[in-house]
Formats: C-alpha cells, structure tokens, sequence
C-alpha cells in the first residue's frame, strides 16, 4: 500500500493511554448505533503499543487514584472539574474491570492492577481495540495533518493525515502524541507543531513530575536510599507560592520521591517566570513545626536530659543520618551534649530543622519526567467533546493539553477522561 491513501471516519494520532482509550469508546459508540459500520484507525509512531504504560508505576501502572479533584490539577479549574466528572475515578475502575483488569486500592489511595503488572493493561487495552475493530498501525510516524479545503467533499474526509509516504483521509482527527516526557517510549513533542499549522498556540513547556538535582557541596551523596517525611515550600521573593507535605528520597544526585517531584512542577515553572536567582525550595524536616515551637522542643528535651548527645536528641524526630548530616553541615559537634549547645548554634540549628533552603542546581530533565507541564491551553477546546473550537473535527486529549495531575495516578485519569470524551463525540454521525 506504499504511496497509497485510505478513508476513515476517524483517525486517531498517537497509542499512548489517552489514544487507545479514545479508540475504544469511539468504537463502542458506533457499535451501540444502528447506522453503517464506520471505519477507525490508530496510528502509533513506535514499534509497540503503551510503551509509556509499561515502565509507569515501576512495572505495575498506576492506573487512577480512589480520590481524584480538580485541586490535583495544574490547569484551568472550571475545564479540569468538568472533563473530570464526566469519567471519574470509579468510572474508570468499573472500565477496567469490565476490560478484565480488576484494580486493588493500596494504602495511599493509588489503584494497581490487581496483577500487579502493567502489561495486563497494555494488553487488555489493545484486546478490545482489535475486538472492536480498529485497524492499529504501528511505525506509523504522522508527519502533517492538513485540512480538506472548504467546500471539497473529497469523500466526506475533512482532513488528511500524512505518516511516511502514506497517508489517510479522515473524516475527524484525535490527536493524542503525548507531550516531551520519557522520550524514549516515543513522546517528542512533534504533535504540538502539527496543532500549531492548524491554529492552535502552545503555551510553554518543561519537565514536570522530574527529579531534582542538588548542587554541591551537599550531604545528599551519603543520605542515598533515605526516605523522610517533610515539608517543601516553593518561594518567589518572599511568597510562598506552594507548599505540600510529603516523602522525600535522597539520592546520589539530589532529591526524588513524592513531595519533591510534585514541587518539581511549581519550582521549574516559577524559574522560568522569575529567574533561578529569585526562586527557593525550602524544606521542614519536621513538619508541622515551625522555627518557635522546634526551639521550644529542643530547650524542653535538652532540660530533661542534659547529657544526651544532641544527635541522639534529634532521633527522636528525624531520622538518625539526617539528623547527623544537618548537625554536622551546623558545624556542630554531633557527640556534644544537648544541655551544652550554645543559643547561637542551637538556633542555627533550628533554622536548619524547619526552614533548610535546598540549593536545587536543576531537574533531571525529560528522561526522567513522567509528565509535561503546558501544551494546548483549556480554553481552545470544548470541555464537553475535547474538540478544537479553532479547527472543527479535530479533538485534542491527554498530555497534548495544558493539564497536568500530581503523582499518583492522576495523569492516567486525564488520559481516560479526555480519550472518552473524544472517543464518544467523534463517533457521533454529523
């Protein structure tokens, strides 16, 4: 078929989770009419289906989360809320099931697989998409997706998609390429140049859910593998501009885990608007505490036990190599007795405790976020279908838009949500 051209009523842009979920209920909608069989196909740049799915969640896909709200998510409230309600958390759980996939809650309120393997959702997304009847393509790179002009029936297809030197004739389009996280599963960022030729803007980008890295002189290094409870702070100036409790986890390079690759987001985002000089990520190694009530801590602890060493003092709060590492970058004398600390170095101490500015040198970059912050604003698609208000029969979904969800599943959730929406509203006859 080199050089060929097809018809379709619906092409779909992109196999990640939004795009294979858009496949799926585009063809349960037209299979739940009586009018004629309509043709879907699937275009997917790489060489295997999911591959963003596969390595998530370490193996296992953290499908959704049992509590998900618009207050998970960066983007615009009222769009947010309303894509949200209209395929929720249980929604999707009692869709998986129904794809033979049953979920189990884990204590944080993340939903697995019950198989605990990504590969069960992989496949049982791919099943249903042959069951259904869309012809799946894959090392199908798409290149351009080009308007019919106006007034040109040409078969009933208002655009064509170009991959190769193929192309396909598509009565509606779904665009759902993904944003530039993980490049290796085939994420790039080329669908957003496709949507800029067609009249959509691109708000700025960057790496979001990443790690970051700390600059040294730092105690990181020796902390490696350490996990700890903390408060980070994201500050402009003097302004706190946000603020979450969460586990940290030291490694050779900086910080990871939950807390710090959700303010990862927040701390890149204010660099580029206010410059890295500006920007501060400030951590409380004692939650709940601010400098006042820790010093008060400390003076109670030190007159009851006077001749405790002061790192066994702080044991009793943080974890015991913290503790040693924040003593020492004090210049403090980890053996000293807790009674025996001078006013000077104890409040040199406290500031460390509750108010430790980390000397973040940058993120670990798109290798390794899992998701991208920016892409299609909200407000140029309808909320209701995820069609394009600037270019009619076009629908955007997933990471293509300028939404993203903390960790814990809630970036799977935004894929099935919008790939439903997109999916049902293609599918209607016109």
């Amino acid at each position: 078929m080199d050089g060929a051209s097809e018809t379709t009523d619906i092409t779909i842009v992109g196999a990640g989770a939004a795009g294979l979920a858009a496949a799926i209920f585009a063809a349960e909608a037209i299979r739940g009419t009586r009018g004629p069989a309509r043709k879907i196909v699937l275009l997917e740049a790489a060489r295997r289906v999911g591959a963003k799915i596969l390595i998530s969640g370490g193996g296992r896909c953290n499908v959704t989360n049992s509590a998900v709200h618009p207050e998970d998510y960066n983007g615009a409230r009222n769009p947010v809320r309303n894509i949200l309600a209209a395929f929720d958390q249980q929604a999707a759980a009692a869709w998986f099931a129904a794809l033979g996939v049953p979920l189990k809650r884990e204590p944080s309120g993340k939903l697995f697989p019950l198989s605990d393997s990504a590969r069960t959702v992989v496949d049982a997304l791919v099943a249903r998409c042959r069951a259904r009847g869309v012809a799946l393509r894959m090392d199908a790179r798409v290149t351009d997706v080009v308007r019919s002009p106006a007034g040109v029936a040409d078969g009933g297809a208002g655009f064509t998609v170009r991959y190769g030197d193929r192309e396909v004739r598509a009565r509606r389009v779904i665009v759902a390429t993904g944003g530039r996280s993980l490049p290796r599963t085939g994420s790039d960022g080329a669908g957003w140049e496709i949507v800029r030729r067609l009249g959509h803007s691109v708000t700025a980008t960057h790496p979001a859910l990443v790690p970051l890295v700390l600059a040294a002189p730092m105690f990181h290094a020796e902390l490696s593998g350490l996990a700890v409870t903390v408060e980070l702070s994201v500050i402009i100036g003097a302004k706190v501009i946000d603020r979450r409790i969460g586990s940290m986890l030291w490694s050779h390079f900086g910080v990871s885990g939950p807390v710090a690759m959700d303010a990862s987001r927040h701390w890149l985002a204010a660099r580029t608007r206010a410059g890295p000089a500006a920007v501060a990520m400030r951590c409380n190694f004692m939650p709940g505490d601010n400098f006042e009530r820790c010093e008060e801590w400390i003076l109670k602890a030190a007159a009851a036990h006077p001749r405790m060493m002061l790192r066994n003092l702080l044991a009793e709060r943080v974890a015991d190599r913290l503790g040693a590492a924040i003593v020492r970058g004090c210049e403090i004398d980890p053996a000293i007795a807790a009674g025996q600390l001078p006013r000077d170095r104890r409040r040199r101490l406290v500031q460390a405790l509750t108010a430790f500015d980390l000397p973040i040198a940058g993120d670990r970059g798109w290798d390794h976020a899992e998701v991208t912050a920016g892409g299609v604003p909200l407000g140029e698609i309808d909320y209701r279908t995820m069609e394009s208000r600037r270019v009619p029969g076009l629908y955007l979904i997933g990471e293509m838009l300028d939404c993203d969800g903390r960790i814990g599943g809630f970036n799977f959730q935004w894929a099935w949500a919008t790939g439903y929406l997109a999916g049902r509203a293609a599918a209607q006859p016109d």
